[in-house]
């Protein structure tokens, strides 16, 4: 996947893009460069949030869709959209209708407990009831809650209110790492659903999700690898932790977040100085993650998967 919600101003910048030009430029190059390293694998949009059919119109008239094989969309009715949870069937037909030979998948999706754990129980069960079978891919956000000392990536942190706030009790586990009522509920629709959840930088959650994700039957799983991170002391070797922790699932791996030093402006959501340097980073994950294989061989340890 290529970036997370580029049409929302958390994770992209328009004041700097303000016609996503630059966007569709790192999207375009991105997708090349992944093609080169293995033309088997996906490239997928970044989720996009909102769901807005003109945005995708304006990338395909940059010939952006040209290079992707899905299209993503993120959704959560029930916490942050205008839209009633029940709308999900017309908004991916709105995205249908301006992308006919693409996939669509729903790669986030959620409802959190933030009012009542009830209410997350409903979501599970309605978004479920409306979008399995429906797109070809949906991923529930998040198995765990955001830890409360971690803080989310939003433009305006408290400010926001309880839009703020909610973004700490979208998991099925609290973060003490006791299961809420919708758990059981998710259960019963996996493996068709998959699981959204972000790993921070040696995040310290990694081996209880995989044992989690076990238990639940799940199978295909999104999560991140983030340009930022690649510039950290001991890059290489948390990546490879992940990556092999998360080898039995069928992962899709989301490149996105600009380093500081890389950015027109010094912030991980600024475009890039120089769409390549993204292109490069995109291109040396899938020969290290999920390298191009010769037909009928297969290197020691290594399986060959769909990630995208």
């Amino acid at each position: 996947m290529i970036w997370n919600e580029p049409n929302n101003k958390s994770h992209w910048d328009p004041d700097i893009d303000p016609e996503w030009t630059t966007f569709g430029t790192t999207v375009i190059e991105a997708a090349k460069a992944i093609r080169a390293a293995n033309p088997a694998v996906k490239t997928v949009l970044g989720g996009i949030s909102p769901i807005d059919p003109f945005f995708i119109e304006r990338l395909k008239g940059y010939g952006v869709l040209d290079h992707l094989d899905v299209i993503a969309v993120h959704g959560f009715p029930l916490d942050w959209n205008l839209w009633p949870i029940h709308d999900w069937p017309r908004k991916i037909a709105e995205i249908e209708a301006v992308a006919p030979d693409h996939e669509i998948w729903a790669t986030e999706v959620g409802v959190g407990s933030f009012g009542a754990e009830e209410v997350q129980v409903f979501g599970v069960d309605r978004t479920a009831e409306l979008l399995l079978g429906r797109v070809g891919r949906v991923f529930w956000y998040s198995l765990f809650d955001l830890p409360q000392h971690w803080g989310a990536t939003t433009r305006h942190k408290e400010a926001e209110g309880s839009s703020y706030y909610r973004h700490f009790y979208m998991g099925l586990i609290r973060e003490d790492g006791t299961p809420k009522l919708a758990l059981e509920h998710f259960r019963a629709h996996t493996p068709a659903m998959g699981i959204m959840q972000w790993f921070h930088f040696e995040d310290p959650r990694l081996d209880e999700a995989v044992q989690w994700m076990r238990r639940l039957g799940v199978t295909h799983l999104r999560t991140g690898l983030s340009w930022a991170d690649s510039y950290r002391p001991g890059w290489e070797a948390w990546f490879d932790r992940q990556m092999a922790a998360l080898e039995e699932f069928e992962t899709t791996v989301t490149f996105c977040f600009t380093p500081e030093h890389e950015g027109v402006a010094p912030h991980h959501t600024s475009p890039p100085k120089d769409p390549m340097y993204f292109a490069d980073f995109c291109a040396r994950m899938i020969e290290r993650y999920a390298p191009r294989q010769v037909v009928g061989q297969q290197a020691p340890g290594q399986q060959q998967k769909a990630v995208a």
